[in-house]
């Protein structure tokens, strides 16, 4: 029966790990390319700076909600102290471990459960990061041709012999 319960709680902070992580990417997501429709200029360096300096911290915020969500769970089951909880819950979500506290041995498979979730969301926060400073480059490539395109232009015009 430990088993069971063990296996139920896992899956259901999984599934809501999941959702929570899947749902803020799809907000970030539809925020940007609302973004980048209505952005007709060049960012310049400041703007994409401050852009993905946004998007980071929005990715670390939403980290943060997950591993309080766990970390609410050890609060209730396994830890006396919100602080304790939330200590664990940031060494399991992020692999580091310390090892310097443990689950009770009733809960003891959501440490490395929590360790696995928490690579997979943070790769997923990775490829998200990495997809927009792909289109930055995209995009400030685009420009950088139609303003060499222009610039061919004005020079053939200004060369063409005048009739």
């Amino acid at each position: 029966m430990g088993f069971l319960r063990q296996a139920a709680a896992a899956g259901l902070l999984v599934m809501l790990t999941i959702s929570f992580q899947s749902s803020g990417m799809a907000v970030f997501i539809h925020w940007g390319r609302a973004h980048f429709a209505t952005a007709t200029h060049r960012l310049g360096l400041v703007h994409a700076t401050v852009l993905l300096v946004r998007f980071t911290s929005l990715m670390f915020g939403l980290h943060i909600l997950q591993m309080l969500l766990w970390a609410a769970f050890y609060r209730w089951n396994c830890f006396p102290t919100w602080e304790s909880a939330f200590y664990f819950s940031v060494t399991s979500y992020s692999t580091v471990g310390y090892g310097d506290m443990v689950l009770p041995h009733s809960w003891r498979i959501l440490g490395p459960v929590e360790s696995v979730t928490g690579v997979l969301m943070c790769g997923l926060s990775a490829s998200l990061l990495f997809a927009i400073v792909t289109l930055l480059i995209q995009r400030e490539r685009r420009f950088v041709l139609e303003e060499e395109k222009l610039d061919g232009a004005l020079l053939d015009a200004v060369q063409a012999p005048v009739k």
